[in-house]
């Protein structure tokens, strides 16, 4: 099994040590991991950094790779945070580091980041989430030189209801257009286990986002635990793999050299 979404001390919002997360995965009978820390320029919040420092991080990750070589694959990746007027800057910013593994996720819409109560403050929770799918679809149209999706509807994780009131069907106008994109594109989803963390009952996206993408003629799928602790590495895998097998997914992906690697599941 393989978990591509990890943070670690050299995203803003995580301390844990690279070997903290890289032992965790090796106790949990992990064959591959890819790190993949935070770089979010122009992050609107000031009380955290989200700028990576990539010319320090890739040689320490590439000297993890080594000293792990015989135990797991350690593969070497990295979160962009999206936001449209970054687009020229990020397609410049991975000519210079040869990632195996690229995170294109939204994190800001409006100018906010999703994570807090503010973005939500004075209008209703559909408006909310509908400022956020359009704000991915900009994103993807500014810049689409990422390997998957991250996190597709990681807006409901925090919204007052979180996924209560939230269905496909409810925003398909928004989302039919990301996930056809994405499809033209050659762009994966990411299947994120931190919807359970954060009480949803399943993953992000939700099922119903992935068996459309399926259904759309999606066939790159990624799995990842977005862990910032130890204790977080591949969180749920085995009820999130339950639940890919319900939809219909058939394999997993992992990747190397920014190529995708088809794993039966």
């Amino acid at each position: 099994m393989f978990d591509y979404h990890m943070h670690t001390c050299y995203s803003g919002d995580s301390d844990a040590p690279v070997e903290d997360m890289i032992e965790a995965a090796i106790k949990k009978g992990l064959s591959s991991i890819c790190i993949t820390d935070h770089h979010d320029p122009d992050f609107p919040q000031d009380e955290c950094d989200f700028t990576l420092n990539t010319d320090s991080y890739f040689p320490a990750m590439e000297s993890f790779r080594e000293k792990y070589r015989s135990k797991i694959d350690v593969r070497i990746g990295v979160e962009l945070g999206l936001q449209p007027h970054l687009g020229p800057y990020f397609a410049d910013y991975i000519k210079n580091y040869p990632f195996d593994f690229i995170i294109g996720s939204t994190h800001v819409a409006g100018g906010q980041d999703v994570y807090y109560p503010a973005y939500y403050k004075g209008r209703n929770e559909s408006e909310a989430y509908g400022e956020y799918f359009e704000t991915v679809l900009e994103n993807l149209n500014a810049f689409s030189d990422i390997d998957v999706c991250g996190h597709l509807d990681y807006v409901v994780r925090y919204g007052p209801n979180k996924n209560r009131y939230y269905t496909y069907e409810a925003y398909a106008s928004y989302l039919e257009p990301i996930l056809k994109l994405l499809i033209e594109k050659n762009i994966g989803l990411e299947v994120n286990t931190g919807g359970y963390k954060r009480g949803l009952g399943t993953t992000n996206p939700m099922p119903d986002v992935i068996r459309r993408y399926l259904s759309l003629g999606g066939e790159i799928i990624t799995l990842g635990a977005d862990a910032h602790t130890p204790d977080m590495v591949a969180y749920e895998f085995p009820r999130a793999v339950a639940l890919l097998k319900e939809c219909g997914v058939r394999y997993l992906c992992t990747f190397q050299q920014r190529k995708p690697v088809f794993h039966k599941l």
